[in-house]
């Protein structure tokens, strides 16, 4: 099974050009099948752009997220610490494989059965 991420272009970028090898989350999929991310490179891009397999999902606080992922997160640590404020746990998941699509596509054209991009996440086929 997959799961269709909202990102922004700027991380997007850095994962295909292979600076980011973690995407951080505030929340996780519960479901423990998911193999493999879809890219959706939020607006201005507005596309899915691409997929990566998931190589490990680290569970823990944000310190010790960022002093594990720090080397290859993409990011600042200030951005870090501003996403993660407030929060006693967050995830790290491990980008593994990340390939681009030969084309960018609409949502509609990757799954009919999504109607708007996630906020977060969404399961797909």
């Amino acid at each position: 099974m997959k799961v269709l991420l909202s990102i922004k272009p700027e991380f997007v970028n850095e994962i295909f050009g292979g600076s980011k090898k973690y995407e951080y989350r505030k929340i996780i999929f519960k479901n423990q099948n998911i193999s493999s991310v879809v890219v959706y490179a939020t607006m201005p891009v507005g596309k899915v752009v691409g997929e990566f397999d998931i190589g490990s999902i680290i569970e823990a606080s944000p310190e010790v997220l960022w002093n594990k992922t720090k080397k290859h997160s993409g990011i600042s640590y200030e951005f870090f610490s501003d996403y993660f404020s407030k929060k006693a746990k967050g995830y790290a998941i491990q980008i593994e494989n990340a390939r681009l699509f030969p084309e960018p596509m609409s949502i509609n054209d990757f799954d009919q059965s999504i109607k708007v991009a996630p906020q977060s996440f969404c399961y797909t086929f």
